[in-house]
């Protein structure tokens, strides 16, 4: 049904529809076409087809990484255990006493981020010699040191780091958005930051850049810390275990397999969950950097 007052206008279409029930007859009145019905149906059973080809595929990664986990335990793992980790183990216990050798570990983990090597291998040792508690204080101590000595180096760099930042200014976005807001705001962008996959040594230095405060880059940087270091304690012990078993010559039992599987399937799958949350709350911090800047 149409107006004309110079403009038509086009009055949507009212139906009405009478339908039988159980509890007796009712009136349904809607507007809109069979079309737009139609196509909202189709995007509802859309998403939901979305939603189960996710969940379809969180489990088909399980599912993969379970396998290899469990290829690596069985075969892989005894051979390279055999020929480089229990003589590198000796070595190492006949070389250093345990105090000497909570030092350099302590070291390593605080001073290689400076000079940009990696000190994951250090954060094995001490799951293997130390343990989840002491190992945990350990690096955690060590790790506050490793962060904080290239943000006060990066003093010395500060106006090339900024030069830096602004010739990538889509990649920078994400920086910058940890140096602006509150000191909560700041202390979470510095935690997601370390938990997502960004190289967490290139922002040591450029965290100065961004104007982020000390109290919540050291904070944030330690909490967002943690998974990883719970990853390479755990990889520690593991990798412990399985050096006592093929150092006495047994195999590992199925019960100690399944464990070792579970224990690094939760361990993976805890890790991949807080990287793929970091990242998305990162690109969102990233856009909304953007779109104000």
């Amino acid at each position: 049904m149409t107006y004309s007052d110079g403009v038509d206008k086009t009055v949507p279409e009212l139906k009405l529809r009478m339908e039988d029930s159980e509890k007796g007859d009712y009136v349904k009145l809607r507007g809109g076409s069979d079309e737009e019905e139609q196509g909202s149906s189709a995007e509802s059973s859309g998403c939901s087809l979305g939603s189960v080809w996710f969940w379809v595929k969180l489990i088909a990664l399980v599912a993969c990484v379970g396998v290899l986990a469990f290829v690596i335990i069985k075969w892989v793992a005894p051979f390279l255990i055999e020929k480089e980790l229990i003589p590198f183990i000796n070595w190492v216990r006949s070389t250093f006493s345990i105090p000497v050798l909570g030092l350099l570990l302590f070291a390593s983990v605080a001073l290689f981020p400076s000079i940009l090597l990696p000190s994951s291998p250090s954060m094995w040792m001490a799951g293997l010699t130390f343990g989840y508690g002491k190992g945990f204080l350990l690096i955690l101590s060590a790790a506050s040191i490793g962060v904080t000595l290239p943000f006060l180096i990066g003093h010395l760099f500060l106006y090339k780091m900024q030069e830096w930042l602004k010739q990538y200014p889509k990649k920078a976005a994400i920086l910058r958005a940890a140096g602006e807001g509150t000191w909560f705001h700041q202390f979470q962008a510095v935690a997601l930051i370390r938990v997502s996959p960004f190289p967490y040594m290139i922002y040591n230095y450029c965290a100065l850049a961004t104007g982020v405060h000390y109290g919540p880059y050291i904070l944030g940087s330690l909490v967002g810390m943690v998974p990883e270091i719970f990853v390479s304690i755990y990889t520690g012990i593991m990798l412990r275990t399985l050096a006592v078993a093929s150092d006495k010559r047994h195999t590992l039992s199925v019960v100690e397999i399944v464990v070792n599987v579970l224990g690094f399937c939760v361990t993976a799958s805890a890790t991949i969950v807080c990287t793929v949350y970091a990242k998305k709350k990162l690109s969102a911090m990233q856009l909304d950097e953007v779109e104000t800047a």
